[in-house]
């Protein structure tokens, strides 16, 4: 038994400096990071999102208002749904762009860094 795991361990070693050429790989990327800048796309995105955020938000405050109503069900289904629809894809939405104002704003602290 104990020969079988020596031999186990012999054939890892050779392995290891595999290892060392991913962490040499890894090490070169930033440098490449570095050289990347925002697009146009990316800037404009990054300075409207906060925007479109707040929008969405007074959304879903206005939609919250019509359901806060205890009687609004069964005084008017039709309105009812329509409110709880719109607030639920107000919120994608608005979670949708925290996401992407979030991973812009990553991305531009690490342009900065590098």
């Amino acid at each position: 038994m104990v020969i079988k795991r020596g031999e186990d361990l012999a054939r890892e070693a050779p392995g290891a400096p595999a290892v060392e050429e991913k962490k040499d790989a890894k090490a070169a990327a930033p440098s490449a990071a570095s050289k990347r800048r925002l697009n146009f796309n990316e800037k404009h995105a990054l300075e409207t999102l906060p925007k479109t955020m707040t929008k969405l938000q007074a959304e879903i405050a206005k939609q919250q208002k019509l359901l806060d109503d205890p009687d609004l069900y069964t005084k008017d289904r039709k309105k009812f749904d329509a409110a709880s629809a719109a607030i639920a894809k107000a919120q994608e939405e608005l979670a949708a762009a925290e996401d992407r104002w979030l991973e812009l704003e990553v991305l531009r602290e690490e342009i900065e860094q590098a």
